[in-house]
């Protein structure tokens, strides 16, 4: 790679005038509120930068109870189809595409695509059904995906886009239905849940090229995938094991499908996964019995958000899921107890890690995430060097470094 000097000085110069943007690393706990006099919501997905979540609130006595946008401090209703009821699943990368279901103005359940200058868009639903939910969307928001009925009433899970439509992903063998729950960062591999032919339920791994590959299960009966890494490699979800509990795993194709742990009791769901496939979060019930928050990693396994972040936690708050966690690892969001209002929010932790610039994750900005950057300048595909999440490593990118440089050494 060239970088001509001058190209290099302009990006310096940039980085210097904007030192003074480059703190808000610490960690911070925001609860979301809920549309007006509304009394509980819940977050179901998080941009790349923390800066947009979306999900679900009610809202006044007899008003349509609805998918929402949080940006800012403001939470967006999204609006319905025409019926009395939506949920936002998923958000893209950079927070403009939101996708979920809603009710049309027939009492249908309708997979939506909502963008600001489109508003909520229907995506319809396979040849001969009345019904679809859309809870996954790429990156980039190009590709949606979810479960739709087919002429026969079946559930098939779907991958959709702009120019193909509506595509039927099929099931297992001899089962008869499917749903997805999720894709890759450019939206070529899609995980959910199907039948098989004894008319269980199996965590799939679908590509144009392999079809739907059973990911099998702990040793019990079933099992769902709700996310997969950035590059499709990483699944996670929940199964039964042998002895009929659920546990959360995290598959790859080398190591298979691997138990996470638990909090203290046996129950427990894998939600979603960062984009390099390191860091799990979901829900856990602990010795006593209680639905909490978890965070995974190989080093630490599995830990309480509500014991770790307990200095963000006052008054008997309590983060009682994660349902998702930004590309970086760094944000994550869900449902728990706000004890200032007395009811159940949605809420955004920002966990401070990665620190804005922290290619490699090491707690410090410095030469080699710079390296590292530069290296895989104008690569393109999903990656930690992409700190934007835009898809492309390029000046942004660099610029995130040079903003950061020495922080946290």
């Amino acid at each position: 790679m060239c970088y001509t000097q001058n190209r290099f000085n302009a990006l310096l110069s940039a980085c210097v005038l904007s030192l003074i943007a480059t703190a808000g690393w610490s960690q911070s706990l925001t609860w979301l509120g809920t549309l007006p006099n509304g009394t509980n919501s819940s977050a179901y997905a998080v941009s790349a930068d923390g800066a947009v979540v979306v999900g679900w609130s009610n809202n006044a006595p007899g008003q349509p109870r609805g998918a929402f946008r949080w940006q800012n401090g403001v939470m967006q209703d999204l609006g319905t189809l025409g019926g009395d009821w939506s949920v936002a699943f998923d958000v893209s990368a950079d927070g403009s595409v939101v996708v979920g279901w809603s009710y049309n103005a027939a009492g249908q359940y309708r997979a939506f695509r909502w963008t600001a200058s489109g508003g909520m868009q229907n995506l319809g639903t396979l040849p001969g059904g009345s019904e679809s939910y859309a809870y996954g969307v790429s990156a980039d928001g190009a590709v949606v995906v979810g479960g739709a009925q087919n002429a026969a009433g079946r559930f098939r899970a779907f991958r959709w886009t702009a120019s193909g439509g509506m595509q039927d992903l099929g099931t297992l063998p001899g089962g008869n239905n499917s749903a997805a729950w999720d894709a890759s960062a450019d939206g070529a591999v899609v995980v959910g849940g199907a039948g098989n032919a004894a008319g269980r339920q199996r965590a799939f791994r679908w590509t144009a090229s392999g079809g739907m590959q059973d990911l099998g299960t702990l040793g019990g009966h079933e099992s769902k995938a709700f996310d997969v890494s950035a590059d499709g490699a990483v699944v996670v979800g929940w199964s039964y094991n042998a002895t009929g509990q659920r546990r959360a795993f995290r598959w790859t194709a080398s190591g298979g499908m691997q138990a996470l742990g638990t909090l203290g009791s046996n129950d427990n769901l894998a939600f979603a996964v960062s984009a390099d496939g390191a860091v799990v979060v979901g829900v856990a019930l602990n010795a006593a019995g209680q639905g909490r928050a978890f965070r995974w990693t190989a080093a630490g396994g599995m830990e309480d958000l509500n014991t770790t972040y307990a200095s963000l936690l006052t008054n008997g708050s309590v983060l009682s899921e994660a349902s998702a966690i930004s590309p970086n690892g760094r944000y994550i969001v869900g449902e728990g107890y706000n004890a200032a209002t007395r009811r159940t929010e949605a809420y955004l932790l920002d966990t401070g890690f990665p620190r804005r610039g922290d290619v490699d994750r090491n707690g410090c900005v410095d030469d080699a995430d710079l390296l590292q950057v530069l290296f895989a300048f104008g690569g393109r595909g999903y990656r930690n060097e992409d700190l934007n999440w835009d898809g492309t490593v390029d000046d942004a990118d660099l610029l995130e470094v040079l903003f950061n440089f020495g922080s946290g050494c």
